[in-house]
């Protein structure tokens, strides 16, 4: 996979990197395409027995 140097991230890579930081702690799926984030789940709730 080929990568830009020295590149500022995107506006869809910044919000990303935003929903990632208040997160904190958990689990997103994110789908791409392009090499762009095109959407984020964030898995709410897991029940373990």
């Amino acid at each position: 996979m080929e990568q830009k140097k020295d590149t500022k991230p995107s506006e869809k890579e910044e919000k990303l990197l935003n929903l990632i930081r208040e997160l904190g702690f958990g689990q997103i799926v994110i789908y791409v395409a392009d090499g762009q984030p095109v959407r984020a789940e964030e898995i709410r709730k897991s029940i373990k027995f």
